[in-house]
């Protein structure tokens, strides 16, 4: 069998240019984040309805979006699928800077959502198919630097262009290279036959969609592990989309500065740790697989002690450079945990799978948490005013972050069990 894939080199090409568009992703997704004060007084909007906007009605769209989709990618090209999803994403993110009210921005988050819905799953699927097990998380994690990639450029790009141009033209530097990116997907990157590296004969039958759902579901190892990245990604969407206003308002600094600040703390040094996380995974993982989900978890504790101080801090530039702590931590979890949920199903199971896994973390983590720290940043606006925002996020983020490693320990300890009665 012919496997476009034999060359390392087309293998990391296809890795780096689905990290791209990974990075278009969160690029278009975290735009709003450093823009949104911008746009609240520009459209008079409340921090509720903020919340809303790049939370919960995004992530609606984006996970109901998600799972038929990645059905399609079970089963169809999978590329084609990534391509056509990154054009879509990007014509949506042009269209944001063209809005003239608050249900005309909706609408377009609304497609960008849908659009970014064929992303994920379809990459994820491609790259465990490109790379053997062993080497899996370390090629996740470097796919997933994407997300910190993205929310570097989202704050660098957005901030300046803001302060020297407006919220509008923002949204149109941002949209129009991601349209071309999906041709450069289209033309280039080949589609990978499945299940080759490992040699097993993939049949053409699908897999009932309930019967992956209750695949998954079985496994206890699964359900505690997607507790867990949803109460990370709770925490991590929380403190992402609000982290600008915060600065914004409880430390009274500009778009320009604090961009560039956030790119490196949040954007820069989460690149580098999510890989990090990836590559110790596989290296501790190879002794004990429980690794995979240890090392998530002790990450993810050890995020709190930096965001209190980031969050308490009256001094501006020791809250800025104690983000770098969280920012270098908080989304370890990802590689490994996409690995581990590709590891305990079958091969016609990874789009769907990786799908049902994003579902779950966003609705807990895009969908409630931005929305949960805007509704209650209004509910103590009366008692503390301008630092209602900071107690929000002190009330709800730091506990998350516990929780969640509670469930990747919990996930640890029936790990090697269901990866014995993995599926083929």
């Amino acid at each position: 069998m012919n496997n476009p894939y034999e060359r390392p080199s087309v293998r990391n090409y296809a890795l780096v240019i689905l990290t791209l568009v990974y990075t278009f992703n969160f690029i278009d997704r975290q735009l709003l984040s450093i823009l949104q004060e911008a746009i609240k007084a520009d459209l008079v909007l409340s921090d509720a309805q903020l919340g809303l906007l790049t939370g919960f009605a995004f992530a609606m769209f984006y996970v109901t979006a998600g799972v038929p989709i990645a059905r399609l990618a079970d089963r169809s090209n999978r590329k084609n699928i990534v391509a056509a999803s990154v054009g879509l994403w990007s014509f949506m993110t042009t269209v944001s800077g063209f809005v003239q009210n608050y249900t005309q921005l909706l609408l377009a988050r609304i497609g960008v959502g849908i659009g970014e819905a064929g992303g994920s799953p379809p990459s994820h699927s491609i790259v465990s198919d490109i790379y053997p097990k062993e080497q899996r998380a370390s090629a996740l994690s470097f796919y997933s630097t994407g997300v910190n990639l993205g929310i570097m450029f989202g704050f660098l790009f957005g901030g300046w262009l803001n302060e020297f141009f407006g919220w509008r033209v923002a949204f149109l530097v941002v949209g129009i290279p991601g349209i071309i990116l999906g041709g450069v997907v289209y033309a280039t990157v080949p589609e990978p036959v499945r299940g080759l590296l490992e040699n097993k004969k993939v049949t053409d039958a699908q897999v009932a969609f309930l019967e992956v759902v209750s695949g998954l579901w079985q496994r206890k190892t699964f359900r505690h592990m997607a507790l867990a990245c949803g109460l990370n990604a709770f925490a991590g969407y929380g403190t992402v989309n609000w982290l600008a206003s915060f600065f914004i308002r409880s430390h009274e600094m500009t778009t320009g500065e604090l961009g560039t600040w956030l790119a490196l703390s949040t954007g820069l040094a989460g690149a580098v740790g999510i890989f990090v996380g990836g590559l110790l995974g596989d290296r501790l993982g190879s002794k004990d697989k429980r690794w995979y989900l240890w090392v998530p978890g002790l990450s993810t504790l050890l995020v709190v002690p930096g965001m209190l101080v980031v969050l308490l801090s009256s001094n501006t530039y020791l809250a800025l450079v104690c983000m770098f702590v969280p920012g270098f931590l908080q989304n370890i979890y990802l590689g490994n945990s996409i690995a581990t949920t590709h590891n305990l199903v079958g091969l016609r199971w990874r789009s769907t799978s990786s799908a049902i896994l994003f579902l779950i973390l966003n609705i807990i983590g895009l969908g409630m948490g931005p929305f949960t720290v805007g509704l209650l940043s209004d509910f103590f606006d009366p008692s503390f005013g301008i630092e209602s925002l900071r107690y929000a996020m002190l009330a709800v983020l730091p506990t998350a972050c516990v929780w969640s490693s509670i469930h990747f320990y919990l996930a640890s300890r029936s790990l090697n069990a269901d990866l014995e009665r993995a599926p083929d």
